[in-house]
């Protein structure tokens, strides 16, 4: 099994991160790290944990639909999203992602703020 991450080059994206090498560890499980944008570099703090970079070429749906689908298709025991601070007009407008990951994921999501 692994922890699945949504990897974005955010703070609220690197505290996830973090917490998700932490939570890896705890279960003592692997790491996925589901790249939604920009790049990635592994932390030296993973330690003898296992990190799997996955970037999708091939977007099916919205990055969160293929984030979500990604963890139903294969072994995850956990989500970690980072997620900030949005009004509900800016929520009713725009939409979230973090919101809709954690409304129609199967699997426990957990919620980091940076």
């Amino acid at each position: 099994m692994s922890v699945l991450v949504a990897g974005t080059e955010t703070p609220a994206g690197h505290a996830a991160y973090l917490f998700a090498i932490t939570e890896a560890r705890r279960r003592g499980e692997g790491l996925v790290y589901f790249l939604l944008d920009g790049e990635h570099t592994p932390s030296e703090s993973l330690g003898d944990i296992s990190e799997t970079i996955e970037r999708p070429d091939d977007r099916t749906h919205s990055p969160a639909g293929d984030l979500i689908d990604r963890a139903e298709r294969d072994d995850i025991s956990a989500v970690v999203i980072g997620v900030r601070h949005r009004t509900a007009v800016a929520k009713l407008f725009l939409g979230s992602s973090a919101q809709q990951i954690i409304l129609e994921a199967n699997k426990p999501v957990i919620c980091i703020k940076s």
